[in-house]
């Protein structure tokens, strides 16, 4: 356990699956309705954006319950609440890494501009979602746009 514990970048834990009982009490008509709220929200809305974008603010704004939020988020999504904006969080942060006009930001601009609060969580997501820190993932693109 010690040497897998030396050899995971940004102390990444692996996840667990919870069969959590509440899951199975919301109601479909419910959890379509939430799920169109989410995409809504999250995706048109970019609300992902804000650090400060907390399952509980977004349950008290969609007057329900966070149970319900991670009950519609993990059955449909796969995912629980923090995985599913950060992982929109790191689409963008992709976007911005490889396009030219976002050359002379810093990583962490780029960071802070898709809703990351700090620099530590910014990279064990990235890591834990593409396999590389985002300056890799950079220089990539930067090598290829180069030879163009």
């Amino acid at each position: 356990m010690n040497s897998e514990k030396k050899n995971t970048p940004y102390n990444i834990k692996k996840r667990h699956d919870k069969n959590a009982q509440y899951r199975s009490l919301i109601r479909a008509e419910l959890a379509d309705e939430l799920y169109d709220k989410i995409l809504n929200i999250i995706v048109i809305e970019k609300r992902y954006k804000d650090p400060d974008f907390s399952a509980k603010e977004f349950a008290k704004e969609l007057h329900t319950n966070t149970r319900y939020i991670s009950a519609v988020v993990s059955s449909r999504f796969n995912m629980n609440f923090s995985c599913l904006i950060n992982e929109y969080r790191i689409k963008e942060a992709l976007y911005r890494l490889k396009d030219k006009r976002y050359a002379n930001m810093t990583i962490e601009e780029i960071s802070h501009e898709v809703g990351f609060a700090n620099r530590q969580s910014f990279y064990a997501s990235f890591y834990r979602i593409m396999g590389e820190t985002p300056n890799s993932y950079r220089k990539k693109f930067q090598k290829t746009s180069k030879r163009q």
